[in-house]
């Protein structure tokens, strides 16, 4: 799959089906609980070697018991497979930090 084409909503549905991930807009977002503030900052301790790893990084919210990963590829203004990729990854990082799906 080329890395630079920009994929539409329909195009990601069956990738993201089993993930806290949804295509909105321009962008995936992916938003998980967990127990506590420190729960929240494993997570994000998990993601970040992977997301340098891939050398693409998400927008991150962080907060008491919550995480939010928004990604998009910036460089060429939508969702792309790298986006794909960092969040079928985030997701089974999440999972064996401990953290949720938040609905």
């Amino acid at each position: 799959m080329d890395p630079q084409r920009i994929l539409a909503p329909a195009e990601t549905v069956d990738a993201l089906a089993r993930t806290a991930f949804v295509h909105t807009g321009d962008r995936l977002v992916g938003a998980y609980r967990t127990d506590d503030f420190a729960g929240a900052v494993r997570v994000l301790d998990a993601v970040a070697p992977v997301a340098d790893e891939l050398d693409h990084h998400p927008d991150v919210q962080l907060g008491w018991g919550r995480v939010v990963f928004e990604l998009s590829s910036h460089d060429v203004g939508g969702v792309t497979s790298r986006d794909l990729e960092l969040a079928r990854r985030i997701d089974v990082l999440a999972g064996a930090a401990g953290a949720q799906r938040a609905d």
